[in-house]
């Protein structure tokens, strides 16, 4: 994939189609409810919430949002008190909860899945970056934080 178009977006855009697709075509265990569409809407919408708390920090402390690119600043504060990367986690969390409204219980097996992917192609270049601009601080958090919750 060029690295134009490899970004966590683009990736959660590609978990959504086939998310989409797998519950037109084939959702064996179906389930839906008031519950799972409540659960939905929440997890969507702490979803959204998160990623704009987290890209906010990014903005105070004026360094990029973009990942691969060098961080100009190291940041522990907001979001990142209990989570190393929220905006991450709020993609995994509007999967799930969009898996819920789908009412796709198989389609909640992609949220791991996604997790995993994210973190090969994303998060472990941007902890080596985090770890070899800012050694002290990095370890410190990685102590005290951990990577998804």
């Amino acid at each position: 994939m060029k690295k134009a178009i490899d970004l966590p977006p683009v990736w959660l855009l590609l978990f959504l189609v086939i998310l989409n697709l797998q519950s037109r075509l084939w959702n064996p265990f179906e389930f839906g409810g008031s519950v799972a569409n409540t659960l939905g809407w929440l997890l969507v919408l702490v979803g959204f919430g998160l990623m704009g708390w987290a890209a906010l920090q990014f903005i105070r402390h004026k360094t990029s949002v973009v990942p691969r690119n060098v961080p100009k600043a190291f940041i522990a504060k907001g979001p990142y008190r209990f989570s190393r990367n929220p905006i991450y986690l709020a993609d995994a969390a509007v999967l799930a909860g969009v898996a819920l409204l789908l009412g796709s219980l198989v389609g909640l097996v992609l949220v791991p899945v996604f997790m995993r992917v994210i973190a090969k192609r994303f998060i472990e270049g941007e902890e080596a970056g985090l770890a070899a601009a800012f050694p002290e601080d990095f370890a410190n958090f990685c102590l005290k934080t951990r990577r998804w919750l």
